[in-house]
């Protein structure tokens, strides 16, 4: 997300499930799944 200069306005780690969610730039949205597989949602 760095790369590209995009602002990261929301990162949560869900320790539970151990998912991750990034909200950056306007419109991105990012789960990262406990096994490594990310998706755009």
């Amino acid at each position: 997300m760095s790369n590209c200069y995009q602002d990261i306005h929301l990162f949560r780690f869900d320790d539970q499930t151990g998912e991750v969610y990034i909200l950056a730039g306007e419109e991105i949205e990012i789960i990262v799944l406990s096994n490594g597989i990310w998706e755009f949602l």
